[in-house]
């Protein structure tokens, strides 16, 4: 990678920009208001329409299969396409947590959480279970830094 490379400067002055300059930069590259989402979504975005502009973006096909993909999940239902699909991990990923000197392991499910073969509806619960007290799931299980909430 060439260190001289325009693209990766605009890319790396992202992390160091203020959230007020973010908000100007996307009103600049997107041509509208940014969306009410964390600095690190602003990030995220900008980086990928910065590279989108300078080395062009998916190819017609790609955006037709990712198209279809989702319909197949979504059944076609517009309004489950604007939910965020990365609040919850993959499913079969295996969440582990010591607590007093024992390891807990909690499968993601298509419909939750598994912890000791029992079924869980949120993580919230699972360490409810765990602990007898109650407890923010994702703080509890790491996935969510307490002091950024």
């Amino acid at each position: 990678m060439n260190t001289h490379d325009p693209i990766t400067a605009r890319l790396a002055a992202l992390k160091a920009m203020k959230t007020p300059e973010l908000k100007a930069q996307w009103r600049e590259m997107f041509d509208s208001d940014p969306p009410p989402f964390n600095r690190r979504y602003l990030e995220s975005r900008l980086a990928y329409r910065i590279q989108e502009l300078a080395y062009g973006g998916l190819k017609p096909e790609t955006v037709k299969r990712l198209e279809r993909l989702g319909e197949e999940l979504d059944g076609g239902d517009r309004s489950k396409s604007r939910i965020r699909a990365d609040l919850k991990p993959i499913v079969g990923t295996r969440l582990i947590r010591e607590w007093q000197g024992v390891e807990h392991v909690v499968t993601v499910t298509t419909d939750g959480f598994e912890w000791q073969g029992r079924p869980y509806k949120s993580l919230s619960s699972v360490a409810r279970a765990i602990t007898g007290t109650r407890w923010n799931g994702w703080v509890f299980f790491g996935l969510k830094n307490r002091s950024r909430r």
